[in-house]
């Protein structure tokens, strides 16, 4: 393993998510969370994903997908009440790899913010995440529309949590990530979270566990560099990791188990603002042949619950 020092007590942003698989509630044949959470122990949860039906429609929809729009859900609400009732938390992500992101089919930041306060106002949350992947990384029109949307929200609601979520390369954030973070600080969009996708950057199996480590600590670095007011615990604690679980879209990755427990030792070790992965939905094994990365499992031999066990040590 990598060597780190002992981390200084952590200057946490707002927020109690310490721990948060990400769930896709209608999507990749989705278990039971109730069951979940009693099986696996965890109680929180990352909602995945409000988008677009289409580039004309500003209306926040579960997957993009017509028919799932969230102005007449049940089935969502119904599981994020679970949860509340089990006495955990929800976030919702927007955005994702595919799909129309609601930046680019909202006509400006007011109906945006008017959108993301609807799926706030259904779900009764706290904490949302914005992933930013793919061609809606460096499209900046809608990046300022977003951040724009930010601040709109947090007037109304100075307590909302709010999470960046960005894709990795094997030295942290590239051109356009490092853009992204200093333009929500130069329009003054405040971040809780800047979540690490760390995991899809081409990562050597054999070794998957100091590659991330070594990711996370060159995107540590990044985030000194891009927000010099944070010390070391501060960047430490606004910084939330995702792995994926078994094997993931790169041929060349692998997270085991024992991969997972090794981020969650460097997790504790620098008080991390969050520790997460993709997805829930995986963490089964397969019935059936589905692909190398199957949404549905995680295509390795594993235990039901097995990682979600594993970050639920991080709560």
């Amino acid at each position: 393993m990598l060597p780190f020092a002992e981390a200084p007590a952590a200057q946490a942003a707002p927020g109690q998510l310490h721990a948060a698989p990400y769930y896709m509630p209608l999507d990749n044949d989705p278990q039971d969370i109730a069951e979940a959470i009693k099986s696996s122990g965890q109680k929180d949860y990352i909602f995945a994903f409000v988008l677009a039906p289409d580039a004309g429609s500003c209306r926040p929809t579960w997957d993009g997908k017509p028919g799932q729009e969230v102005a007449s859900d049940t089935a969502v609400k119904a599981k994020a009440d679970a949860v509340h009732a089990a006495g955990g938390d929800v976030s919702v992500s927007f955005g994702g790899y595919n799909g129309i992101e609601l930046a680019k089919a909202c006509p400006d930041a007011a109906a945006l913010a008017s959108a993301y306060q609807s799926v706030i106002d259904k779900y009764g949350l706290s904490h949302i995440d914005l992933d930013i992947e793919g061609d809606d990384l460096g499209d900046v029109p809608n990046e300022t529309k977003r951040f724009e949307a930010i601040k709109l929200l947090r007037q109304h609601k100075p307590d909302l949590h709010v999470t960046l979520t960005l894709p990795m390369t094997t030295v942290g954030l590239n051109d356009a990530g490092k853009a992204e973070i200093q333009r929500a600080k130069d329009m003054g969009a405040e971040i809780d979270l800047f979540k690490i996708m760390d995991f899809d950057y081409g990562g050597p199996g054999q070794d998957m566990a100091n590659s991330a480590i070594s990711v996370a600590e060159a995107f540590h670095k990044q985030l000194r560099a891009l927000h010099p007011e944070f010390d070391d615990g501060a960047a430490y604690a606004r910084t939330g990791i995702i792995l994926m679980n078994g094997h993931t879209d790169q041929p060349s990755e692998l997270f085991t188990p024992d991969t997972f427990r090794a981020l969650l030792d460097y997790a504790k070790q620098h008080q991390i603002g969050r520790f997460s992965y993709w997805s829930l939905n995986r963490d089964r094994v397969c019935t059936a042949p589905g692909g190398w990365a199957d949404g549905k499992c995680s295509s390795i031999d594993q235990q039901p619950y097995e990682f979600t066990k594993i970050l639920a040590e991080y709560q």
